[in-house]
């Protein structure tokens, strides 16, 4: 579904990215592993077309996506939920998912409809403000805005980040239902290695903008194998 070859990207002159190979199958979720600064968020723009590749390909479908503005990415089913959420925080839940419908070539809220059957919670909280949700909240919320766009590819960006167990038990359990009613692939960029390993069928290692090694995850439960990998620790 996703061939991705060679990939680098830059900040100015710093290199990022300096050759990044990976496939993603369809409806597989595939997690990528790495400390900060390793160029996973980089990996993650550069996915979606919020900054240039430099050199390599992206191809979707068999299409070559690598020079694409975002919005044709997005009609074509890449979808990205950022790291930090990135809500409008003085816009309501309801106009937030609106907001996802805005890369469509035509609105159709009936869409929202749809995906607020896989977000209850969100429904009692459709009149509030973004910005007074909870942590939580706000990542279901996110999630639920980028699948507006009825994506065939979700790019998922730290989702654990500041969220408190239960919610985090909620979006595992959304995801893992959105996979088996809907066949949504998904890449997967997180820290929390119970998180990454309960949801991901294969992960990958990502250190100074390469990808560098293939696990299983239930290699990822042996505290061996977790200093050896990717030297990090459980949270």
């Amino acid at each position: 579904m996703l061939a991705v070859k060679g990939l680098q990207a830059a900040y100015g002159r710093i290199p990022i990215l300096t050759g990044v190979d990976f496939s993603l199958h369809e409806g597989e979720y595939l997690g990528i592993l790495g400390h900060n600064g390793m160029g996973k968020t980089t990996l993650m723009r550069t996915l979606m077309g919020h900054i240039k590749a430099t050199a390599g390909t992206i191809s979707f479908n068999g299409t070559d996506v690598t020079k694409l503005a975002v919005h044709e990415r997005s009609r074509l089913g890449i979808g990205l939920v950022p790291q930090g959420r990135e809500i409008f925080p003085s816009l309501t839940v309801y106009e937030n998912l609106r907001m996802g419908l805005a890369s469509a070539k035509k609105e159709d809220l009936s869409v929202i409809d749809e995906v607020l059957t896989e977000f209850p919670r969100l429904v009692r909280l459709l009149d509030r403000n973004g910005g007074a949700l909870s942590g939580g909240e706000q990542q279901l919320l996110a999630l639920a805005r980028c699948l507006c766009t009825r994506p065939r590819v979700v790019l998922l960006d730290e989702p654990t980040e500041g969220i408190q167990p239960s919610i985090i038990e909620e979006i595992v359990e959304t995801l893992l239902r959105l996979k088996q009613k809907h066949g949504i692939a998904m890449i997967l960029v997180e820290q929390n290695l119970d998180f990454i390993t309960s949801l991901s069928e294969r992960v990958l290692t990502i250190q100074k903008g390469r990808i560098t090694r293939e696990i299983m995850p239930a290699d990822l439960k042996d505290p061996a194998a977790i200093a050896e990998y990717v030297g990090m620790a459980t949270h």
